[in-house]
Formats: C-alpha cells, sequence, structure tokens
C-alpha cells in the first residue's frame, strides 16, 4: 500500500519505539504517540512523521489525537495499540487501585483509540487493528494474573472486532509476543508490583519475583525482528485474527489446546448432560 499511514501508541521506548522505527524505515508515514510528545524526539523529524502526546486512559485526548492525526495525513491505515503495562503479584496480593490502573491502560485505553479511529477506517471500507496482547493472553501465569485478564480481554475485543469490521473492509489482528526483550519488566516504568506479600504464594509468585529481575532484557525474542513482522503483517491482503509470535508463544498455545482437549473429553458426559 503507497503512503500507508500508522498510529502507534505508546512509541517512545520498548517495542512501541522498535515498530515506530521499522514503520519509518519501510517508508511509510507515522502518527507516533506517547504521554508525552518529548520522549519521541529520537525518531527526529521527518515530513513523514508527526508525534503527539497522548494519555490513551482519556478518551478525549485520544479523539483529539486522531483528529490531529488525520487532519495532518488525511488518513489512518494502519492502528497499533500497544500502550501498556504489567503487573506482578499473585491475585489476592494486588488491590483494587492496581487493578483498575491496569485495566485503564491495557483495555479502556486501547478502546478509547480504537473508537476514535474507526469511524475513518470505517468510511473508507479500509484499515487494519493491530492490537498487542501477549502469550499470557492466551495462557494465564501464576504472578501475572491481573495483567493476563487484561490481555484475555484484549483477546476477546478482538475477535468481536474481527468479526463485525470484516464485512466492512476492516482488518483486525491481535498479535501476541512471547518472551521479547522489551521494557515490559522494567520495575516502576511499565512493571509495578503488588504491595502485599502472602507467604503462601511464596513458591509459586515468589519464585517469579525472584528470576524476573535477570530476565528483564535477557528474553529470548528479538523485538526488531517483532517490529518487522508486524510490516509484513500489515502488506498481507488477508491477515489473520491472530499472530503469536515466538517459539515459546507457539509451544505454550500448544499446550493449553491440548489440556483444553483433554479436559473436554474427560468431562464430556457431565458437560453435555445439561440440555432438556
Amino acid at each position: 500500500m503507497a503512503d500507508r499511514v500508522w498510529l502507534v501508541t505508546g512509541a517512545s521506548r520498548g517495542i512501541g519505539a522498535d515498530i515506530a522505527k521499522a514503520v519509518l524505515a519501510n517508508g511509510d508515514k507515522l502518527i507516533a504517540t506517547a504521554r508525552s510528545a518529548a520522549a519521541l524526539t529520537y525518531l527526529g523529524s521527518s515530513d513523514r512523521l508527526l508525534c503527539l502526546s497522548l494519555d490513551v486512559t482519556d478518551a478525549g485526548e485520544a479523539a483529539d489525537a486522531v483528529a490531529t492525526g488525520m487532519n495532518h495525513f488525511g488518513q489512518i491505515d494502519v492502528l497499533v495499540n500497544n500502550a501498556g503495562i504489567c503487573l506482578l503479584g499473585a491475585v489476592e496480593e494486588t488491590s483494587a487501585e492496581q487493578v483498575k490502573r491496569l485495566f485503564d491502560t491495557n483495555v479502556f485505553g486501547l478502546l478509547n483509540v480504537t473508537r476514535a479511529v474507526l469511524p475513518r477506517m470505517r468510511e473508507r471500507r479500509s484499515g487494519h487493528v493491530m492490537n498487542i496482547s501477549s502469550v499470557a493472553g492466551y495462557s494465564a501465569y501464576a504472578g501475572f494474573g491481573i495483567y493476563s485478564a487484561t490481555k484475555f480481554a484484549v483477546e476477546g475485543v478482538s475477535e468481536a472486532l474481527h468479526a463485525e469490521l470484516a464485512p466492512l473492509g476492516v482488518h483486525v489482528t491481535v498479535v501476541e509476543p512471547g518472551f521479547f526483550r522489551s521494557d515490559i519488566l522494567d520495575n516502576g516504568l511499565s512493571l509495578i508490583e503488588s504491595d502485599r506479600r502472602i507467604g503462601d504464594y511464596e513458591d509459586t509468585v515468589g519464585a517469579l519475583r525472584a528470576v524476573v529481575p535477570g530476565l528483564s532484557h535477557n528474553q529470548p525474542g528479538d523485538p526488531v525482528k517483532l517490529a518487522w513482522a508486524l510490516v509484513e503483517l500489515a502488506s498481507s491482503p488477508n491477515p489473520p485474527l491472530r499472530l503469536p509470535l515466538g517459539p515459546d508463544t507457539l509451544q505454550r498455545m500448544a499446550e493449553k489446546n491440548a489440556l483444553v482437549q483433554r479436559e473436554m473429553e474427560a468431562w464430556r458426559t457431565l458437560a453435555a448432560s445439561t440440555n432438556v
């Protein structure tokens, strides 16, 4: 697609920054957003680049950013809902405030931006919404239960959007990265931790807390390759509903699918007994 225009949220660092750089390197146009546009100066300046401040949790800011981008470039072809944060802690250990903060960013923020963009895509009967989920959005991890819950929500929203928008010529793909060398596990930045510590979870969540600092930025996935995978995805005339990225994601998804199948067969008689 010639003169393709992307809008990428959370583009100041991590995977979002790699996506932004790949978009520009591919010759496309980019509306890069972050909580502060000052954090986007690493992208330099170009007539193919527009940097905007956007707190995705603010629906008004989302609408304004989309309107500004449309006025500048005239269209938005690809939306990458990338902005997100992570929470480490057992479900019981997390506070209501922390849960709300995660859902406000990872789910309601995604919806704010998507609702602002979709009228333009529907009008043109063209566009591609890419929602960044996670392997944890397909198979939850102990210690990342609330984060997984937000990504499960992203998966559900994406499935419904896919069905609703396909007849209108707009594609939707939920992207499911495994463990990539991003900033998602940077404590105090993208990662927040529960304040409570419950001893009964020491062997599960406690063990995870012990390895997370050493795992951050040492994950096997290459974020640059992830970014270029999205550029390739945007060029597909028939993109998938789901795009798992990374061998670890493929393995975890296969293991969950096998578990679901085993349990369904083991409990089939009871499961099928509930109709009148």
